[in-house]
This record gives C-alpha cells, sequence and structure tokens, in this order.
C-alpha cells in the first residue's frame, strides 16, 4: 500500500492487517445448530419420500382397481359361460325329455291297438266259443223241429202238443237259431242242397226253390242244416 507525504512523495507503507479472531463458541450452541441445519436438510428428502410414498401408493390403489375390474370381468364372463353351459344343458334335458316321451307314447300307443285288437279277438272267440255250444245243442233239435213241422203240415199240431211245439220254437229262436228256406228263393248252393231238378219255369229268371223238403237252419251267418230243396231252371 502506499501513502503520499506532504512533499509529494510517495511512501510505501505496509499495511499489517491483522484478523480478529474466531468468537468462541459453545458445544451445546453448535449441537443445536448442527440440529437445526439437518433438519432443513433432511425436510426436503422427507417431503420427497412422503411424495414417493403417496405417488406410489396412488398407482398401487389404480393398479387394485385395475385387478378389481379385471376379476370382475372375468367373474361376469365365467358367469355368462356357465349360463350359457347351463342354458345348453336344459336344452339338451328338454330334448331328451322330449325324445323320452315320444318313445313311451308310441309305446303307449302300441299296447293301446294290441289290447284293442286282443279285446276285439277275445270278444270274436267268446263269440264263437257261445255259437259252437249253441250249435251243439241245437244241431239235434233242428231233427225234432223237421217233425213239428211235418205235423204242422198235415193239421196233427193240435191241443197240448201244438203249446208244446209253439214253445220250444220260442226257446230255440231266442237262443239265435233261424229257419230258412222258402219256395221262390234264389238258389245259393250255401245254403240250398238240392235234391232234384224239377224241369224249367217260365217265371223265373234264374234257378229258384220250387218245394222245399226240409227247412235249413242257420245260427248268426254259420249254416247249422242247409235247407233240402228242389229246384226249377229259367227256360
Amino acid at each position: 500500500m502506499t501513502k503520499r507525504r506532504p512533499g509529494g512523495a510517495e511512501e510505501a507503507v505496509e499495511e499489517t492487517t491483522s484478523e480478529a479472531p474466531p468468537p468462541e463458541t459453545d458445544p451445546e450452541t453448535e449441537a443445536v445448530e448442527e440440529s437445526a441445519e439437518d433438519a432443513e436438510v433432511d425436510a426436503p428428502e422427507g417431503d420427497a419420500a412422503d411424495s414417493d410414498d403417496s405417488a406410489e401408493a396412488g398407482s398401487d390403489a389404480e393398479a387394485g382397481e385395475a385387478a378389481d375390474d379385471e376379476a370382475e370381468t372375468e367373474d361376469e364372463a365365467d358367469l355368462v359361460i356357465e349360463d350359457e353351459s347351463e342354458v345348453d344343458l336344459m336344452g339338451d334335458a328338454a330334448d331328451e325329455v322330449d325324445k323320452r316321451v315320444a318313445e313311451l307314447t308310441t309305446d303307449l300307443q302300441r299296447l293301446q291297438a294290441e289290447y284293442v285288437n286282443y279285446k276285439k279277438r277275445v270278444d270274436r272267440d267268446r263269440e264263437l266259443v257261445s255259437q259252437n255250444a249253441t250249435f251243439k245243442v241245437l244241431t239235434p233239435i233242428v231233427d225234432v223241429l223237421d217233425t213239428i213241422d211235418r205235423a204242422r203240415e198235415h193239421g196233427e199240431v193240435e191241443g197240448g202238443f201244438k203249446a208244446v211245439a209253439d214253445q220250444l220254437e220260442k226257446i230255440v229262436t231266442n237262443l239265435g237259431l233261424k229257419k230258412f228256406g222258402e219256395p221262390g228263393d234264389v238258389f245259393d248252393p250255401n245254403r240250398h242242397e238240392a235234391l232234384s231238378h224239377m224241369g224249367t219255369d217260365p217265371e223265373v229268371e234264374e234257378t229258384s226253390v220250387k218245394l222245399v223238403a226240409k227247412a235249413g237252419y242257420m245260427i248268426g251267418d254259420r249254416v247249422v242244416r242247409a235247407a233240402q230243396v228242389l229246384v226249377v231252371d229259367p227256360e
């Protein structure tokens, strides 16, 4: 450092500077200050950590919500699949039931038809058995009826004999025995037995019964005995 004198001469003067000794500090004060500095330094770090934790928590929450939504979507999809499976199973079960019902209905109809045919056959057989029994009983009586007819032709059916004859004819009629064969009937080989031909007759157009030797009898459509007749042919 230079210093100007009154005469104009400059004189170098050495400036001595002395540094003041640092003030003495109390150890407790230093500890408090260091704690405050550490607190100031750590405060931003704590806030940053809290921010990071909040961000991570928010991310975790969003991830959880997304996972929950995805799980709900999967559950709904599973429910839809289960519903479709149940519908398919119900449809298959309904088809199986309809098929079984159709089979049972067919079996029932077949059994009903068999029962109806069986009933008809039984009724027919029962009627045939009854007719056979009646036929066996009445066949011998036919000869008795022939005798009554001949006696009636000669006027010998009178008194008590007439009452017996009338009662007997009524009984056999009620049993189903029918008498057939009259003069003028068209000859039927299934019902008539031609004993003889008596020539021709201009009044007939086809072979016909002229005289009845013995009347015929039948039960229902079954001939017990054919009528014995004399026939004539047309000219």
